[in-house]
């Protein structure tokens, strides 16, 4: 899969932040492709200094796996709020080259523009492979939302800084919302949408669900 945006992954933390506000600035907001046929779901888990990554590709609109792959390795960057895809990324890519299929969206248990400088980790991904990129928190790193319905599919814009940076998304009825925003080539309703497309069993979309488990356990 081609990087379209390479840089160097040893900085300080005043580096990082410094090229965060620069590739911000790359974020594109667009619809999502029509017809799209694979998602992969990403997930990152950290125990003590070693990192597990996890991808899992599913196929739409029945959600049944088509690949995964997974890679772990040292941790190379230090835990800093803010600065997750730093840690994160590195042990990204190399499990990104174990996967045959190019998938037309990815969607990443992590913050998108719902960031302080508007560039979570589902951006700098988006970003870096230029692919559609879409992130689904299960907490909020940023804003407040208003009151949420607690039907499944209610919504609540999540505002940070007097402007919309994501949304509240109840994806099971009585359950604790999930937190959608863009990452790349993205809207905030397509991918909230598609979001709540994926959400067919579980609180968290069955992409980044599946991710999760193969990501903690070693298994889907």
């Amino acid at each position: 899969m081609q990087i379209h945006h390479e840089h160097r992954w040893d900085l300080s933390a005043a580096e990082a932040v410094a090229l965060q506000r620069d590739l911000a600035g790359r974020v594109r907001g667009e619809p999502l492709p029509a017809g799209i046929g694979t998602v992969c779901g990403v997930d990152v888990s950290v125990r003590g200094d070693r990192v597990r990554t996890a991808l899992v590709v599913v196929a739409t609109p029945d959600l049944e796996v088509v690949e995964y792959a997974t890679w772990e390795g040292p941790v190379a960057f230090p835990y800093i709020p803010g600065l997750l895809s730093f840690r994160e990324m590195p042990a990204i890519l190399p499990a990104l080259e174990r996967l045959g299929t190019e998938p037309d969206v990815f969607m990443l248990d992590a913050q998108g523009l719902a960031h302080p400088r508007r560039f979570g980790l589902a951006c700098h991904l988006g970003v870096l492979l230029d692919r559609p990129a879409i992130g689904v928190a299960k907490t909020i790193l940023v804003g407040r939302h208003g009151a949420l319905g607690e039907a499944k599919g209610s919504t609540a814009d999540l505002v940070h800084r007097g402007e919309v940076v994501g949304r509240a998304l109840r994806t099971r009825e009585g359950v604790k919302p999930v937190y959608v925003s863009v990452g790349h080539r993205a809207t905030l309703e397509d991918a909230t949408a598609f979001a709540l497309a994926c959400a067919t069993r579980f609180k968290l979309p069955i992409p980044t669900h599946l991710a999760h488990r193969l990501s903690k356990h070693g298994t889907l």
